[in-house]
């Protein structure tokens, strides 16, 4: 069996990769699980797939969890740094990247460093150093492969085919609980209907990121880094069904469109299972008689301004995308406390952005260091709004 890690376990991606494993029982022995402070489902995720390690970045939650699974052969890590320790030092057959935000990069990296290959549901890894991930993928001969479903699906188009034949990609998005209202209407949106998403079971991070259509602008960095294509040739269309999950259009004209539910289970599944296909339940056919009318627009860039944000961070380049994501970061971290307005996430990431210097080809240490410097003047701006 294959080895592997799930970094993340607690969250929406992890939690539905431990579902995926238990529908195909035998072909993956986990052997790593990673959370943040969820002590209690991590637990019971350790009884059911018995892994020699589990790591959690909260310490107290750590000291809890050891006391519970003191019966079992497993050691409890605690914080970032055993955590990164161990994935640099243990070579894993995959990990998978669920975890959220900026602090996915380094348990990541650790990951390349000790073999693994990455099934990356992290987008924010490649937003922030995606220069410094892909060439350490190279240099490692570790595969990258995506969870993102837009992703997943611009992988599948492509395979058999070069790159140097595609015209361009093109990203579909639900347009999340808000599509067809103003910059007006927007103004009192609550957390709690920020996170209603029609179509997908995201975690609260990146349903916010959906609502906001920041998430769609950060896909298309981390699929130009991924595929390899400029991000002049990348587009984002509207699709309130979530049926088509992106597409490929070549030179000659030809579109290639991956269909299916919307269900992260899916892409997870596909790459637990790439090269191959394992079968699924009836659930993840479409019947295609009952589908609705298929329908795309143009994203309104007026009332969502996050999307220009992130295509003039990836235009500008150097550090500006890591900067992008991590006050994307902190802004919805405050927004979900009822601390910053809906409409004052895309206000406070352009600040910010005005604020951090520049720098121009950033290594490891260097965008650490802008991460922890946005963080700081972040949190400061938000404060002295309230």
């Amino acid at each position: 069996m294959r080895t592997l890690a799930v970094l993340g376990s607690t969250g929406s991606i992890g939690t539905q990769t431990l579902e995926v494993l238990q529908r195909n029982p035998g072909l993956y022995d986990v052997q790593l699980l990673a959370a943040g402070k969820n002590w209690r489902l991590l637990e019971q995720q350790i009884r059911l797939f018995r892994p020699p390690w589990a790591a959690l970045a909260d310490e107290h939650a750590a000291r809890e969890l050891r006391a519970r699974v003191r019966d079992l052969e497993v050691e409890i890590l605690a914080g970032e740094e055993a955590l990164t320790d161990l994935l640099a030092s243990r070579s894993f057959d995959m990990a998978v990247a669920g975890m959220v935000g900026h602090v996915g990069l380094l348990p990541v990296v650790a990951a390349i460093q000790g073999g693994a290959n990455i099934a990356l549901a992290n987008k924010e890894v490649l937003v922030m150093a995606g220069h410094i991930v892909t060439k350490l993928c190279r240099q490692k001969g570790v595969h990258l492969l995506t969870l993102d479903s837009e992703h997943s699906a611009i992988f599948q188009c492509l395979q058999g085919h070069s790159c140097k034949d595609v015209q361009r990609l093109i990203l579909t998005a639900s347009g999340g609980p808000f599509l067809g209202k103003t910059k007006a209407e927007l103004a009192n949106i609550t957390p709690a209907q920020a996170v209603k998403h029609p179509n997908w079971q995201m975690g609260a991070k990146i349903s916010v990121d959906s609502a906001t259509l920041m998430n769609k602008g950060l896909e298309i960095i981390e699929a130009s880094w991924l595929f390899g294509i400029g991000p002049e040739n990348i587009d984002v269309l509207i699709h309130p069904q979530s049926i088509v999950h992106s597409m490929v259009e070549f030179s000659d004209g030809a579109v290639l469109a991956q269909l299916g539910i919307p269900s992260m289970e899916v892409p997870i599944q596909y790459a637990l299972s790439y090269p191959g296909r394992w079968p699924s339940p009836d659930s993840f056919f479409l019947n295609w008689l009952d589908l609705p009318g298929l329908t795309f627009s143009q994203p309104d860039t007026e009332a969502f301004p996050c999307l220009d944000l992130a295509r003039a961070a990836i235009s500008r380049g150097g550090n500006a995308p890591a900067v992008l994501s991590t006050v994307n970061d902190i802004c919805v971290e405050y927004f979900l406390a009822g601390k910053l307005s809906f409409n004052g996430i895309p206000e406070v990431i352009a600040h910010i952005m005005s604020e951090i210097p520049w720098q121009e080809n950033p290594d490891l240490t260097q965008i650490l260091e802008t991460m922890e410097r946005t963080i700081q003047v972040t949190r400061r701006h938000i404060e002295s709004m309230e």
